[in-house]
C-alpha cells in the first residue's frame, strides 16, 4: 500500500481510507525476483537410470524460502528432460556442495530411495563421505563417533529448527581429522545416518562448529540471539563421494566429486 501497488477502482488507496460496498481492490504485484544462484552444474556420472552431479554451494536443491526456479531441480529439468526430468533421491543443504544423486526413471527412484532409507551399516545402505572445515579446539580427538540425537528446537523466525536434542532421533557420524593448519581443522565424515543438517549439528555438538556457520554454535544448537536460518550459507561442507548399488543392474558404484584445495590435507 505504501508503495502504491494497491488501488481501489483504479485509484491508489492509502492507509486509513474507508472501503465502500462494491469497491474493487487491485494489487499490481511487482515481478517475481529470486536471489541469484550458481547455475553451472557439472555432471559426475550419468546413464539411462540415474545422474550424479556436483552441486555448487549456494544452489538450493528444491523450491523453498524464496527460491522457485533458481533450484537444482528446475535447472536439471531443463538440461535433462528425458527420459524423465531427474528427481533427487536425497538432499544437500543450500550451502553444501558436492555429489548429489538423481533418479531418471520411476523404477530407479524407488530402488535408490530404498537404499537411502536403510540405516548406515546395513547391507545395501548408501555410503556418504563428506569433508568439512571447523576451528581447532583443545582436546579434539583425531577420531570420534558422534551419536548426538537430532530433533526440533524452538527458533524465533521459523518456530522450530533441527538441532541437538536429547529427545531427538538417533544419529551417527564417524569423524576423523585429516589435517590441522593453524586454527583450522579439515575433517572427513562418514555419514551413517542422514538427519537434516546432521554434520553441522554434530561437529558443533562437540564444540567445533563449521567455520562460517551462521546458525549452529557450540552444543549443536542455534547461536543465542541469531536470526540465521538453516539455508543461510558461509560454511565449507562438501559431499565427496557416494557409494550405492546401481538400480538396474545391482552393480556396486562409487562416484567421487573433485576435492578443492582448501579441503586437501
Amino acid at each position: 500500500m505504501a508503495d502504491g501497488e494497491i488501488t481501489r477502482c483504479g485509484v491508489r488507496i492509502e492507509p486509513g481510507d474507508r472501503l465502500e460496498a462494491g469497491d474493487e481492490l487491485e494489487w499490481r504485484r511487482p515481478p517475481w525476483e529470486e536471489p541469484p544462484v550458481p547455475t553451472q552444474i557439472p555432471v559426475l556420472y550419468e546413464d539411462h537410470d540415474l545422474i550424479v552431479v556436483d552441486k555448487p554451494a549456494g544452489l538450493p536443491v528444491v523450491p523453498a524460502g524464496g527460491y522457485l526456479e533458481n533450484t537444482l531441480v528446475h535447472l536439471m529439468g531443463i538440461s535433462h528432460p528425458v527420459p524423465e526430468p531427474p528427481v533427487p533421491v536425497h538432499r544437500l543443504g543450500r550451502g553444501t556442495s558436492g555429489a548429489l544423486l538423481l533418479a531418471r526413471t520411476a523404477r530407479a527412484r524407488a530402488s535408490l530411495c530404498a537404499q537411502f532409507r536403510r540405516g548406515g551399516g546395513e547391507e545395501g545402505a548408501v555410503r556418504k563421505i563428506y569433508r568439512a572445515i571447523t576451528g581447532d579446539v583443545v582436546g579434539l580427538p583425531n577420531e570420534i563417533e558422534i551419536l548426538q540425537p537430532i530433533g526440533l528446537v524452538p527458533h524465533a523466525g521459523l518456530g522450530a529448527v533441527h538441532a541437538a536434542a536429547l529427545d531427538g532421533l538417533p544419529a551417527c557420524s564417524r569423524c576423523r581429522i585429516l589435517a590441522r593448519s593453524g586454527s583450522r581443522v579439515i575433517w572427513e565424515i562418514d555419514l551413517v545416518t542422514g538427519r537434516p543438517h546432521q554434520i553441522r549439528i554434530h561437529l558443533a555438538s562437540i564444540g567445533a562448529p563449521l567455520l562460517g556457520d551462521p546458525l549452529y554454535g557450540p552444543g549443536g544448537v542455534p547461536l543465542p540471539g541469531s536470526d540465521a536460518l538453516p539455508g543461510d550459507i558461509g560454511y565449507t561442507l562438501r559431499a565427496c563421494s557416494l557409494g550405492f548399488a546401481h538400480p538396474a543392474t545391482g552393480a556396486p558404484m562409487e562416484v567421487h566429486a573433485p576435492i578443492p584445495p582448501e579441503l586437501m590435507p
